[in-house]
């Protein structure tokens, strides 16, 4: 039995394997569309500046960017934004801007501000955004260099320099928050709301 009731697929609009994944697992239809927006841009354009409006923002303008190309379709936009004693951190760029990024997180508790938005030809109709506490053990040089030597080009494809997931992993001492939060998209509550207006069998 089909989980997702309407004729045509969700929309994901994001190119992340992870939040593929998740939806996948469970047992959603749904196509992936990537969203033609520049975030950096977006996010200067806002005004905004803390980690949670940020991430929902973001989350909602990659969601309305794909709804005004699909018309009718329900349209799914996550974005997920770090901040740590009151620095906001983008993905960094390159090996040395893991390295950095590694450096200022080491030992210290940072916070994943994950945003999830469903919009439909344009519309926002359903905005949350969760948070999980992330405490990263103490890492020396060499920790670093042995991290960022087995993680490869995947240290600098998210946000913090690392991918929970993964080799990630290793870095932390404690992590506080719900387990979807920190991979990038809240999915107890965009399931919820899809139960909500009726768009789910289960």
């Amino acid at each position: 039995m089909a989980i997702w009731r309407e004729s045509k697929p969700l929309i994901l609009a994001s190119q992340s394997r992870v939040r593929q994944l998740l939806l996948a697992n469970a047992g959603l239809s749904f196509e992936t569309v990537p969203a033609a927006i520049d975030e950096r841009t977006v996010q200067q354009s806002s005004g905004l500046t803390t980690a949670g409006e940020i991430a929902a923002r973001l989350a909602c303008e990659k969601a309305r960017d794909v709804s005004l190309r699909s018309p009718g379709r329900y349209v799914i936009g996550a974005d997920q934004t770090l901040e740590c004693d009151g620095c906001l951190f983008n993905k960094p760029v390159g090996r040395a801007g893991a390295a950095a990024h590694l450096r200022a997180l080491s030992g210290r508790t940072h916070l994943l501000h994950a945003g999830v938005s469903v919009v439909r030809d344009g519309k926002p109709l359903f905005e949350n955004v969760s948070v999980a506490r992330m405490t990263m053990r103490e890492l020396s040089e060499d920790t670093i260099r042995v991290y960022l030597d087995a993680a490869g080009d995947a240290a600098s494809s998210s946000v913090g320099a690392y991918q929970l997931e993964s080799l990630g992993i290793h870095l932390f001492s404690l992590i506080e928050g719900d387990h979807f939060t920190i991979l990038g998209l809240p999915l107890l509550p965009l399931l919820a709301f899809l139960r909500s207006q009726e768009l789910l069998s289960l």
